[in-house]
């Protein structure tokens, strides 16, 4: 009976700890991880924002679940479940675990080449984001499918066939297009862009192109224009122009092009309407490859813009949770570290990144930076309850860096489930992000306790000796 209470008691105790000291803990590497996540709100395309959404989501729906379901599972679980030979064990010195035993080992070398260690780390990350700033982006949507798929096949045949299965649309604008000076523009336009971009387009067509054919190759003007307009079927007109005759449409098929030299393709194409385009006529480029040129650049080139914003954001909600400039900084210089090395990896395995991948610097920032947290928390409750520098550090990489260790391991294998999809662009994600999570594993261990250590005089500790009390 004695031993039961003691363990209740024990068990009140241990609910006190987690509630005081370990959920502040979570919920500002919550805070700070929701920040990363949002700035996946400033992209473009709506998938990546709905992405980021959902992010936020879980992470929240995360923390409750933690807090007001499993806390309490694990309190019901020790306080009424727990065996009497679970309650005598509890009174014997628990022995460090491999786990912490090898953390403890790592720990004791990185503060002891903490200097060393952050100049390799430094010049490592340095030469990633050197290498990174002209690193490729694979905007082929083709190659982004499972390559055996019959749909592909069916398409690459029926490219080999009719010479192209992509197109361009020139919108032209004007009061009256069916004029005689309105259809010889469209019709040399038709005709001189086939010549001046002979080795991206195919074949163009327009309203002049069909009136020619009815008219032994002629363009027909007055009664005789009114005839042949009558002539062509309303479907097929409605594919040309409108019923006003205010609008019309030159379509312009293409070779199939990656999104940079498609994008260099319609520069210069609005660039030769401009050019030549009447008064009284105003064109617009358009259509679905357009569309796909503007999302993939939205996707991938604002990858800076996203990774930056995000950092920022942490470093501000860090800022205003801690109030120490210092403290807030010191998570994210091992994440920025990771950034860098991210971008190494990806040169060297010679990766290009997708629509997907330009992601990556936001998500690390939010996953990193809560292993950062967790780690700062448990030095800094060490530190104010008398600790060394080096013995608190220690003990927090000894003990929360084993439930990092296993956080990280459960994310990889959730994210390894990509690996096996028949898509480039998710099996690309999944790898890409399960080296990035490994590295956030790696800089949390073996960087931020070098980094805790240096910039430790910059912070100012109240030693205190917190004797824990349960008020019944």
């Amino acid at each position: 009976m004695k031993l039961n209470k003691k363990f209740n008691s024990r068990a009140h105790k241990s609910l006190y700890r987690t509630v005081t000291k370990m959920v502040p803990a979570v919920l500002t590497a919550l805070i700070a991880t929701s920040l990363g996540f949002i700035s996946l709100y400033t992209s473009p395309v709506p998938m990546i924002q709905d992405f980021g959404k959902m992010l936020t989501i879980g992470m929240i729906i995360s923390f409750i679940v933690g807090v007001f379901i499993l806390i309490p599972l694990l309190f019901t679980r020790d306080y009424f479940f727990s065996s009497e030979a679970s309650i005598k064990r509890s009174k014997k010195t628990v022995k460090s675990s491999r786990i912490e035993n090898f953390l403890d080992g790592i720990t004791k070398k990185v503060v002891a080449l903490r200097w060393w260690i952050i100049l390799i780390a430094i010049i490592t990350a340095g030469f990633g984001i050197w290498v990174d700033l002209d690193a490729k982006a694979e905007t082929d949507v083709e190659t982004f499918m499972p390559q055996d798929t019959q749909v592909l096949k069916d398409i690459h045949k029926l490219r080999d066939i009719v010479g192209t299965t992509d197109q361009v649309s020139i919108v032209f604008e004007g009061k009256d297009i069916l004029s005689s000076s309105s259809l010889n523009w469209v019709d040399a336009t038709t005709i001189e862009i086939e010549k001046e971009f002979s080795q991206v387009v195919v074949k163009s067509n327009s309203i002049t192109e069909v009136l020619k054919k009815l008219n032994d190759g002629e363009i027909p003007t007055g009664s005789e224009l009114e005839g042949l307009m009558d002539d062509i079927p309303d479907q097929q007109q409605k594919l040309l122009i409108n019923e006003s005759g205010t609008k019309g449409v030159i379509t312009v098929g293409i070779k199939h092009l990656e999104a940079e030299p498609l994008k260099n393709f319609i520069d210069d194409l609005n660039q030769y309407l401009i050019d030549n385009q009447p008064d009284n006529m105003e064109t617009m480029v358009t259509g679905k490859s357009v569309l796909d040129v503007e999302m993939v650049s939205g996707l991938t080139t604002g990858r800076y813009k996203m990774t930056l914003l995000g950092m920022a954001l942490v470093f501000l909600g860090l800022l205003a949770v801690y109030r120490h400039p210092i403290k807030a900084l010191i998570p994210l210089l091992p994440i920025t570290l990771i950034i860098g090395w991210s971008g190494a990896v990806m040169y060297l395995a010679e990766i290009s990144y997708t629509p997907l991948t330009a992601t990556l610097g936001a998500l690390i920032i939010g996953i990193g930076t809560e292993f950062t947290i967790l780690i700062m928390e448990r030095f800094y409750e060490e530190r104010e309850n008398g600790s060394s520098s080096i013995d608190a550090i220690r003990i927090a990489n000894q003990k929360t860096g084993k439930s990092i260790f296993a956080s990280a391991i459960t994310t990889i294998g959730g994210f390894s489930a990509l690996l096996v999809s028949d898509f480039v662009i998710l099996s690309n994600f999944g790898m890409m992000t399960l080296i990035n999570i490994s590295l956030a594993l790696f800089s949390t261990i073996v960087v931020m306790p070098a980094v805790l250590i240096i910039l430790d005089r910059f912070v100012k500790t109240k030693p205190r000796i917190e004797k824990d009390t349960l008020v019944n």
